[in-house]
This record gives structure tokens, C-alpha cells and sequence, in this order.
């Protein structure tokens, strides 16, 4: 039964997005080669580094190797942190919430629950940076702030900065913040895959955070299973993740920005 499960699922992978295109793309290259050798060869070299793009087998090591450039600390109680940084990550306006209106998006809540986590254990105040990036989105670091307090976290510890809308202008207004408050000894929490670029943007602010990377998308070890083989929407966006967070931070690396 379960071997029917798999095979079924591998199965359905081809004849929906992004399998189908992979499928078509393959057809029509058969098709070109009576026609232009070279161009047909080209379009399924093409095909095929897409193709491998939408696994999940090179997904996860992909990701693996982005994700385990930082590991939380295992000591974080004698740290001897003084604040902790949540690094916003996209918020839903004029959504019903249990205590309010506004949603954060999976990333930031799964930060946000680690952030709470980790001010229960420390009792230090907890830094939110995030504005409302578009028009319709929410506006991030009020949304986070009354989650936390519905969460219990007291009102006196908790610090907003609600004019950034990317990862470099989040380090340079929590610099800022920072200085002013006399906070020396961060500790940062942001998505595993995005913590390499939002550690050296603090950097670049002569900020040196302690790294505590949350919201994993895969595992350190992952085991083969033939289904990873299939094309798959969420492998694509991955990689996709991947290469943003490389070209981003190529840019910061480059412009300091």
C-alpha cells in the first residue's frame, strides 16, 4: 500500500507543474532534432539542469549547505546576551487573527516562536525590525508585537523598529536602536538559509550578533528515498531561495547594501 502511495505520487508529479512543462520541453526537443541537432541538444541540456532544479534530492543539499553555515550555540543561558533580534520576514494585512487583525507568514511566526523561546529563557528584551514593505502587506513589527504580548512576553521587553523593508536597512535601524539602548550583545534569530547575508549586514554596522538560525527547511542528513527525484514546485522554490539569498549576498558583499 505504501509502495502505491509512492508510485502514485511520483506519477502525479509528471503531469502537473512543473513535471508537465519537463515532459513538453523533452517532446519538443525530440521533435527539433531532425531539424537542428546543436539547438535540440541545447534545449535538453536545458531542460535537464531545470529538471534537476525542481528535485528535491538536489533541493535538500542545496538548501542543507546554505542552512548549516550557522548552528545555534549550545550554551545560549551563559551567553551573556542582552538582547535578542527577531529579523522580520513578511506579514498578511486585513486578516482575521485571534487577538486582532494582521498575520505574520510562516518564516517570521516560526522566528517569532523561537524569539519567544528564547526571552523566556534569557528575560531580555526582544528587538522586532520590520515596516510594511508593500501597500497591502502588514505592517510587521506591530503585527509581531501584539503576537508576543498575546504570548506573554511583558510590554516593557519588547522594542520595535517599523521602518525597514529589507535585511540591510533591518540591521542599520537596529544599529541604531542598539546604540541608543546601549545593547552590545545581541543575539540574532532569522531563518537558517537567510542568517549568512543578515550576519554580515550587522557586521558591515560593526555589530558581531550571536547567530541562532531557526526555521529549518530540511534536515542536516537527509536520506535518499527515489521520490526526491520527482520535479516538484516546492524543490524549485528552494533552489530559487538559494540563489536569491547567493545573489543578495554578492550584492551586500560588494555595494554594502
Amino acid at each position: 500500500m505504501i509502495l502505491l502511495i509512492y508510485l502514485l505520487k511520483f506519477g502525479a508529479s509528471w503531469v502537473l507543474p512543473p513535471g508537465i512543462f519537463i515532459v513538453l520541453l523533452i517532446a519538443f526537443a525530440v521533435k527539433l532534432f531532425r531539424i537542428n541537432r546543436k539547438l535540440s541538444a541545447m534545449l535538453l541540456l536545458v531542460t535537464f539542469v531545470f529538471y534537476l532544479l525542481c528535485t528535491g534530492f538536489v533541493a535538500e543539499r542545496c538548501m542543507g549547505w546554505l542552512e548549516k553555515m550557522y548552528t545555534p550555540p549550545q550554551q545560549v543561558e551563559t551567553s551573556g546576551a542582552d538582547v535578542i533580534i527577531l529579523l522580520g520576514g513578511g506579514a498578511i494585512s486585513e486578516v482575521p487573527d485571534v487577538d486582532g487583525v494582521g498575520a505574520l507568514c510562516a518564516s517570521p511566526a516560526n522566528r517569532l516562536l523561537t524569539a519567544v523561546r528564547l526571552q523566556k529563557l534569557l528575560n531580555v528584551p526582544i528587538l522586532i525590525t520590520g515596516g510594511q514593505v508593500y501597500s497591502d502587506s502588514g505592517a510587521e513589527a506591530e503585527i509581531s508585537a501584539r503576537v508576543l504580548k498575546s504570548l506573554g512576553v511583558p510590554e516593557d521587553k519588547i522594542i520595535t523598529e517599523t521602518k525597514s523593508v529589507n535585511t540591510s536597512q533591518n540591521a542599520r535601524y537596529s544599529a541604531i536602536i542598539l546604540r541608543e539602548k546601549n545593547l552590545t550583545k545581541p543575539i540574532l534569530v532569522t531563518s537558517a538559509f537567510h542568517m549568512n547575508r543578515a550576519m554580515l549586514n550587522f557586521q558591515l554596522r560593526r555589530f558581531d550578533p550571536i547567530a541562532y538560525p531557526t526555521d529549518f527547511n530540511v534536515a542536516h542528513n537527509p536520506t535518499f528515498h527515489y521520490t526526491k527525484l520527482r520535479p516538484q514546485a516546492e524543490a524549485l522554490l528552494l533552489n530559487v531561495t538559494v540563489m536569491q539569498e547567493l545573489l543578495r549576498t554578492c550584492v551586500t558583499e560588494i555595494l554594502g547594501i
